[in-house]
């Protein structure tokens, strides 16, 4: 969400960045409707000023007469204050309902461009491994080396299920807490979020497309489950599974107004994460590249309104999940997304993307994005400078490792001709040996 005044004196801006983004957005009707709202607010305000005046009025009447006549006055703009407030209440909600669709602006740096396809390739590192042999993928691995189990996992919970189990087990959990120990060596609070959530936080952070949760194009899990106030009453507030660790983060903070001086605050959320992915249908069917529960590692920056040092806090925070893959000795390319492949409220993108020897292809293993204050409006967080003047925060996220495609990459980049899997050295000392070795049938 932007600020009005913004979208009036850059209204060229935000429908460039509505196409640029392929959203469609109609910013001269959302102006429009501000003005419909403003005038049925003065309005409104103008009427319950002179209902105000009437009751001093009333007391300083003469007479009988002269207060009849007075009281028959306050009648009439009761009644027409009463006519007024639906129409304001309906112009209000219509309102609110396009502010929660105004895209962000793009940073400067941003490629312009219709899809994935056109995002630009920043950096490369590490060496694609040479294999002599024809390379397995994670799904005949985890099946010789008896730590993934996908036909059972579909059995228990469905399309896209799956148990890991033995070393596996060690592997992912391994790797999240090395995750966990490397951020907060680098000054990150450690937390373990809520990943059931009301819906505010989810539409404070951008999950839900509109101002409300539309479970035809939001890629999010409600709870169908009654749940119950402390006083024993049916909650009549809707529960949500969070796809990542960043809307329950984000909301910790909701409706307060921080220390600037305390800027920026830098949190890590261990999370279990859980996607519906309805907008990915036919995609990557087979195997754990996408799948609907996982875990993973976010980290999330609110910094003071300063787009520069933003912007290099987002460079730190991929620059750590960089670290993690070089940690892992994964051969991996930096990209910067294109306005075509951004969602609404992000500024400025970038991701990571791990080589896959299986899939013969780069895949997603990383997202860091800046939103300057698009969330913070929304979630109504803010800070006092040093001048006292209060300020909406900047807020960043970014992903620093994803459980099932970090652990694809490891055992596809590290599988050997027998089908064993070395363990990258930073994992050892969890997983308790060098080597998964294929089990006997």
């Amino acid at each position: 969400m932007l600020d009005i005044q913004f979208i009036r004196d850059n209204k060229e801006k935000i429908a460039e960045a509505a196409k640029n983004k392929n959203l469609s957005f109609d910013v001269e009707g959302l102006l429009a409707k501000d003005v419909e709202r403003v005038t049925l607010l003065q309005e409104r305000e103008e009427l319950k000023s002179l209902k105000n005046d009437i009751n001093d009025l009333i007391k300083q009447a003469k007479n009988d007469e002269e207060r009849s006549e007075i009281i028959n006055k306050g009648k009439e703009i009761k009644e027409k204050l009463e006519e007024k407030e639906p129409f304001f209440e309906t112009v209000k909600k219509e309102y609110a309902e396009l502010m929660a669709q105004v895209p962000n602006i793009v940073s400067p740096d941003t490629p312009i461009g219709k899809s994935d396809t056109e995002n630009v390739e920043i950096s490369k590192n590490g060496n694609i491994p040479q294999f002599e042999f024809s390379p397995r993928t994670h799904i005949e691995l985890g099946k010789m080396l008896d730590i993934i189990d996908l036909e059972r996992g579909a059995k228990a919970s469905g399309y896209r299920g799956y148990y890991l189990k033995n070393e596996g087990v060690l592997l992912v959990m391994g790797m999240m807490f090395y995750a966990i120990q490397k951020m907060v060596a680098r000054g990150y609070l450690p937390m373990i979020p809520p990943t059931l959530v009301k819906s505010f936080p989810l539409f404070g952070s951008g999950y839900f497309k509109g101002s409300s949760y539309d479970g035809a194009v939001d890629e999010i899990y409600q709870v169908a489950t009654n749940d119950k106030e402390s006083d024993g009453t049916v909650s009549k507030e809707q529960k949500f599974l969070v796809g990542t660790a960043e809307p329950s983060l984000l909301a910790y903070y909701v409706d307060e107004i921080l220390d600037g001086a305390k800027l920026p605050i830098r949190l890590a959320g261990f999370s279990q994460c859980y996607r519906s992915e309805i907008g990915s249908y036919g995609k990557d069917t087979k195997g754990m590249y996408r799948v609907h529960e996982f875990m993973k590692v976010e980290q999330v920056v609110l910094c003071p309104a300063d787009i520069d040092l933003a912007n290099s806090l987002q460079e730190e925070m991929i620059g750590i999940s960089e670290e993690l893959h070089r940690d892992l000795g994964l051969p991996y390319r930096k990209i910067q997304i294109c306005t075509g492949d951004m969602s609404a409220g992000k500024y400025r993108a970038f991701d990571l993307e791990a080589w896959l020897p299986g899939m013969n292809r780069y895949g997603e293993t990383g997202s860091a994005s800046n939103f300057l204050d698009w969330q913070a409006r929304r979630l109504n967080v803010k800070y006092k400078d040093s001048t006292g003047e209060k300020k909406h925060v900047y807020m960043l996220n970014n992903t620093a490792l994803p459980s099932p495609r970090i652990l694809i990459a490891i055992l596809e980049n590290y599988q050997r001709a027998d089908g064993s899997v070395v363990v990258p050295e930073v994992l050892r000392s969890f997983v308790g040996k060098n080597l998964i070795e294929p089990k006997a049938k």
